[in-house]
């Protein structure tokens, strides 16, 4: 996994997250498939691949976008009040969607920097298994933050802001150490090398 390559995944997500507010998150869909499309495009032409991370992010911001531009005001209000909520569960389920389908989302990335020899390696697998579960549980904790805000009353700067931040950084840092702590930083064929992502 490419150093920044997980990371840059969620880049959009982010993007949408800062940006969405009362009355801005149409704005954060633009944004977001936007920086989506600026992502994508370039590894798309190159390789006519992308992950299922990217799609799922083009088509929400896309269609949060056309629900913008179609839809009143009044009937936009329930979008707004829980676009968050909305891409946390969006993010989980394709974490958990493509574990269970035995595709773990960032194999994609780290199949961009592991020499293809140790792709079906159970030591591959089981690092892209344990990542990608911790980015679903991540985005379920996320969600459970803003429905804490939206509809149990907590205070939104701890739980819209600070909770959120602080497991997004703790996710990039352990995507970063894990696959050196299982490999120990090898490149022997029993511990198959994984760059971090």
């Amino acid at each position: 996994m490419q150093r920044t390559g997980v990371f840059l995944g969620f880049v959009p997500w982010i993007v949408f997250s800062v940006v969405s507010g009362p009355s801005t998150w149409e704005w954060a869909a633009l944004a977001g498939l936007v920086c989506s499309l600026i992502l994508v495009v370039p590894t798309w032409r190159r390789t006519h691949s992308m992950s299922i991370l990217d799609a799922a992010g083009i088509a929400f911001f896309a269609v949060m976008a056309v629900l913008a531009l179609a839809l009143d005001r009044a009937t936009l209000q329930p979008l707004e009040d829980r676009a968050q909520l909305l891409s946390s569960v969006v993010i989980a389920v394709v974490a958990f969607g493509s574990l269970a389908a035995g595709r773990p989302f960032t194999e994609y990335y780290a199949k961009q920097s592991t020499p293809r020899e140790y792709w079906q390696s159970p030591v591959f697998t089981r690092i892209n298994r344990v990542l990608t579960a911790l980015w679903g549980t991540v985005f379920v904790l996320n969600g459970l933050c803003d429905v804490a805000v939206g509809f149990w009353g907590a205070d939104p700067d701890l739980f819209s802001w600070v909770l959120p931040v602080v497991l997004i950084v703790a996710a990039v840092k352990i995507t970063a150490w894990y696959p050196d702590h299982v490999t120990g930083g090898h490149d022997d064929e029993h511990a198959a090398p994984v760059a971090q992502g």
